[in-house]
This record gives structure tokens, C-alpha cells and sequence, in this order.
């Protein structure tokens, strides 16, 4: 068997579709401008709130406010037209407060109707745009504002408190933009800031080439990195999301997670890309997503692993049925953030056989998901993060940088227009993953022989139990078919004989018992080295991104303490 080439997979551009013409090289904010005039008076982005109980106020007059009933619940929404407007607002009235290109201006809102125009406007100032995770602490969101060096920030009433212990510690000269009602004394009120700004679009040259935004990482060791992305690479994102599900203007995309996130953000940049409505969905249970994708007619819905599995629950259960709902036209679901076990799909399938399926892979680093995905063609290799994106290319090494014999386990190292700037700040962590052009993913993988890649692991997440690498996902993945568990994560614990040893922590399904002998006896079919020598019964916790939090479990169960990177920057 040879060793691991390079695998470049090549697709061309749909020369029947006109919204690719003059695409090349622009930055993400000409797409927004080129809608407004194609698609101006159609549907750009529709909020849902199942959980609203009255419509609140809004200030947007083009808005038409819905009162929220048990079949329709709270619901605004905008065109293209109106969204680009907002947008040039919120640019012109950045520059009248002096922001200027290059400096950062930074996001801390819920999703709604207001987050997208928001960070269009900034990136129309020549500034850079810092999305902030709606889950962070008030000492979280201090750290990622200095950071970032950034000079505003817009944020909404769910983190008046968080702020109010942020702003002492700030400087006073950051501006503060509050989006929504009851305005705290310590910020401008954003409506009022933007109300009498020209809705024209703002004298400002904007570069493909010029930074664009920060997104921050995970976390996972201590407080997050700074990952500072240029426009050509969220333009790859778009370009390459639209090209990898054959998205039309016709398309309904359904979105649930959080936009901070280049997940959610990066999928939604096919919607931008072509033109197509978006709905913004606040929810995310199985009765909320089949409501909205047969209200919407939604035909692509992104869901993470977790949601899934509460849909296939509560299909399994009788809570929902199919047939209550209109959902012919969806015609894709796709999944990304984790490794997604094959039963998931195989079970999915059985509801849905219609169903085109996806798997994407990615890293905030390389502009979200999409440098390797399955393909919607390929569900017979479901349990593959698949190949190579649309101008990726990929390969897998040893711990000398290099390549692996195919077959072989190896850290997946990534190459395209996608790769981040740098961690802002941070010239050290920058150099351990960038290598002339390549990112170090940190991901252990192997190819098989048609070049698809399986995802083995994260580098630091192997456990190493009497001399044997085990890889949690393996067996994670193993677990995940036994018919009475909805979760399980994977994690080495202390062992004075063997170093480490696997200990499986398990959610079992709801209304469901389960005993430890049972799973041991399922495990038998697994290699001996490989069975978890510890079974433990408790909710798997994971992020909003759906990534199951290990170091929280490590912390809990080998006393193993997060250490939070005070120095990091």
C-alpha cells in the first residue's frame, strides 16, 4: 500500500446558474448589495420564536408582526432589499462614531433579525467584525473584548448583567450599541444611533484581501483563541456551501444554531451565496424544527447530532408523526461539529428515505464546515467525514510532519483559501498549527482506499491504556447502536497498572433503564483492549455547537482541573 497523497477534489461551477457570474474574487458584502438588487422586494430572513408569548415591540416599520399563536408562533421578517438597507445604516453610523478599517467591533446577541444586518454593516465600514458566544461569563466576554482589541460592541437585554460587570473593567472609550428595549444608562440605544443614517451604501473600498472577522475558538483548554479570518475566506465558505448542496434560489435553508458560530454562519453563506430564503429558528425542539421546515417549506435543515437524536426519539415514541406535518419538500439534512455515528443515519433514513444526506467537517481556523465533507452522493461511506472540499486539499501525518502510509492513523493537516490569518495575538499558538499554508487540525484520521477520510480522533483526547491507543470515538460510536442509549462520550481515566483506562459516560434514552452488565454484554463484539472498563451512567454535556465537552467530564471524573490560560494573547 502506498503512502497518503494529496486527494484534490475538483467541482465546477453550475454554468446554468447565473448567480455564480462575477463571483471570483469580491468580498462576502458585494453578494448582500448584488441581492438587494436581483431579489430586492424577496424574503431574505424569517425569525421564529416558538417560545414568545406576545409580539414585542420592534422598531423596523417594514416589519410585520404576527401575534403568536399555538399554530403560529412569534414571526418577523425582512427582504433583501430591507437587509441591506439596515446594513448601510449601521456602516454609516460606525463611521460617524470615527470606527475606521481594521479596527473590531464586536457582537453579543441571541439570533434574531437584527444579528445579520449588524455584522454586514460592520464589514461595510472596512472593520472587523467579533461574533462573541452568547454563553460566555462577564469574565469571558472581558477577556474576548481586550483581546480583540475591539472598540465596540453591540449587545442585546439577555446580557445587561453580564455587561454591567464587564463595563467598569473596559475602557471608557468603547462604544456601546444596546439592540432591543429597556436601553441600560451605560449604552447607546442602536435604533435611536441608526434611525436617521443614510440607508446608501457607505464610501467605503472593500478588499477580498482585507481581514474581515474574528471568531473564537472552542475553548477547550482555558479561555478561547482569537481566529482572524480575510474575506476570501468567507467568500470560500459561501462559494463552497453552495457548490456542496447544490443550493438554488428556490432553496428554504433552516438554521438553528447560534450565528456567532462559523457553522451556522458558514452554512448560511449558501443561502447569501444564491439568493435563497433563510429562516432563523429559536429552538430547537423536534416539534419546533418540524413546524417551522412545514411552515417555511423548508428544503435544507442543518441539525447537530443531539437534535437529531430527540427527533428520532420522539418519532420512536409516537410524539411526533410525519404525516402531521408538510414535509415533502425537505430534501436535504446534513450534520456537522462531531463525529456523527453511522446508526444515526441508518435510523434517519428509515423516516426520511428520500432524504439526500451530508456530513461536513471543519474548524473555525479554516472558516467553519465544508473543507471535508461526504457529498450528498456518498451515504454508503456514512461514518467517513468523506473527501476534500471544493478547493481544499488534504494529508495525513505522523508526528515528523510525515505523510502516513494510506490506512494509516495520522493528523489530518488541511490547505485552502479557507486557512485563518493567524490567532490574533498569539504568534506562538499560530506557529504549532500554520505551516506554509497548512493547518494542523489536531484531528487524528486515516484514508481508505477510495481516499474518503475517517475521523479517529482528537490528538489529545487519545487515550493510552497498557501501551494501546484507544480512540474514543471508536468506541463512542460503537455504543451509540445499542438501541437504549441517546448519548455517550468517551474520556481515559487514571489507571496506577495500565496508565489510562476507557470509562464510557452514558445517557440512556428518556422513559428508558439500563444496567451496567447490559452494556458490558453488548461490548463483547468489541476488541478486548477496547471495552470500557468503567461504566457510568450520567447526561453527556455539550457545547452550543453540539461538541461534547470533555474537559468538563475529565474535571469531573479524573479531578483533572481546567486551566484557564490567563497569559493566552
Amino acid at each position: 500500500m502506498g503512502y497518503n497523497t494529496l486527494v484534490v477534489k475538483t467541482n465546477e461551477v453550475p454554468r446554468n446558474n447565473s448567480v455564480w457570474k462575477g463571483t471570483s474574487a469580491m468580498p462576502i458584502t458585494d453578494l448582500l448589495e448584488r441581492n438587494s438588487k436581483l431579489y430586492g422586494d424577496e424574503v431574505a430572513l424569517v425569525e421564529i420564536n416558538p417560545e414568545a408569548q406576545e409580539a414585542r415591540r420592534v422598531a423596523w416599520k417594514e416589519y410585520e408582526l404576527i401575534q403568536p399563536t399555538a399554530d403560529m408562533p412569534y414571526r418577523r421578517e425582512i427582504t433583501w432589499s430591507i437587509f441591506d438597507e439596515k446594513s448601510n445604516r449601521v456602516a454609516n453610523m460606525l463611521l460617524s462614531w470615527g470606527i475606521r478599517r481594521g479596527q473590531k467591533v464586536a457582537i453579543l446577541l441571541m439570533n434574531c433579525l437584527e444579528w445579520l444586518p449588524i455584522y454586514f454593516g460592520i464589514l461595510k465600514t472596512g472593520a472587523v467584525a467579533v461574533p462573541l458566544n452568547f454563553r460566555y461569563t462577564s469574565d469571558e466576554i472581558e477577556y474576548c473584548l481586550k483581546l480583540a482589541d475591539a472598540d465596540v460592541l453591540f449587545f442585546g437585554p439577555e446580557f445587561t448583567g453580564r455587561m454591567e460587570a464587564v463595563v467598569p473593567k473596559i475602557s471608557r472609550e468603547m462604544l456601546l450599541f444596546f439592540v432591543g428595549e429597556g436601553c441600560p444608562l451605560f449604552a447607546e440605544e442602536y435604533l435611536k444611533a441608526t434611525a436617521n443614517c443614510s440607508s446608501r451604501p457607505p464610501k467605503v473600498l472593500v478588499d477580498d484581501e482585507d481581514e474581515a472577522a474574528i471568531y473564537y475558538s472552542s475553548g477547550t483548554t482555558g479561555f478561547p483563541k482569537a481566529i482572524l479570518l480575510k474575506h476570501t475566506a468567507l467568500m470560500q465558505s459561501a462559494r463552497m456551501e453552495a457548490i456542496h448542496h447544490e443550493t438554488t434560489h428556490q432553496d428554504v435553508f433552516l438554521c438553528i444554531p447560534p450565528l456567532y458560530h462559523t457553522g451556522a454562519k458558514m452554512h448560511w453563506f449558501g443561502s447569501l451565496f444564491t439568493g435563497s430564503r433563510a429562516v432563523l429558528l429559536k429552538g430547537n425542539s423536534p416539534s419546533a424544527v418540524f413546524q417551522a421546515a412545514s411552515q417555511e417549506r423548508c428544503t435544507i435543515v442543518w441539525l447537530l447530532v443531539p437534535w437529531a437524536q430527540d427527533i428520532l426519539a420522539a418519532l420512536d415514541r409516537g410524539e411526533l408523526n410525519i404525516e402531521d406535518f408538510q414535509l415533502s419538500q425537505w430534501r436535504l439534512m446534513h450534520i456537522g461539529a462531531q463525529p456523527v455515528p453511522p446508526s444515526l443515519i441508518k435510523h434517519w433514513l428509515k423516516y426520511f428515505p428520500h432524504h439526500k444526506y451530508d456530513t461536513n467537517y471543519g474548524l473555525s481556523e479554516c472558516a467553519g464546515p465544508g473543507c471535508v465533507h461526504l457529498g450528498v452522493d456518498n451515504v454508503h461511506k456514512v461514518g467517513a467525514i468523506g473527501v476534500p472540499g471544493y478547493g481544499w486539499k488534504i494529508k495525513i501525518v505522523d508526528e515528523k510532519n510525515v505523510p502516513v502510509r494510506q490506512g494509516d492513523v495520522g493528523e489530518l493537516c488541511v490547505k485552502g483559501p479557507g486557512v485563518m490569518v493567524c490567532y490574533y495575538h498569539n504568534p506562538e499558538a499560530t506557529a504549532e498549527v500554520l505551516e506554509n499554508g497548512w493547518l494542523h487540525t489536531g484531528d487524528m484520521a486515516r484514508q481508505d482506499e477510495d481516499g474518503f477520510i475517517f475521523l479517529v480522533d482528537r490528538k489529545k483526547d487519545v487515550i493510552i491504556s497498557g501501551g494501546e491507543n484507544l480512540y474514543p470515538v471508536q468506541i463512542e460510536d460503537f455504543l451509540s447502536a445499542y438501541p437504549k442509549v441517546h448519548d455517550v462520550a468517551v474520556i481515559g481515566l487514571p489507571d496506577k497498572r495500565l496508565g489510562e483506562m476507557a470509562a464510557a459516560i452514558i445517557q440512556i434514552k428518556e422513559g428508558m433503564t439500563c444496567t451496567e452488565s447490559e452494556i458490558n454484554q453488548f461490548c463483547m463484539d468489541l476488541p478486548r483492549y477496547k471495552r470500557p472498563r468503567k461504566i457510568i451512567f450520567a447526561p453527556v454535556p455539550r457545547n452550543p455547537t453540539g461538541k461534547i465537552e470533555k474537559p468538563r467530564l475529565r474535571e469531573k471524573y479524573c479531578g483533572v482541573r481546567l486551566v484557564e490560560a490567563q497569559n493566552q494573547g
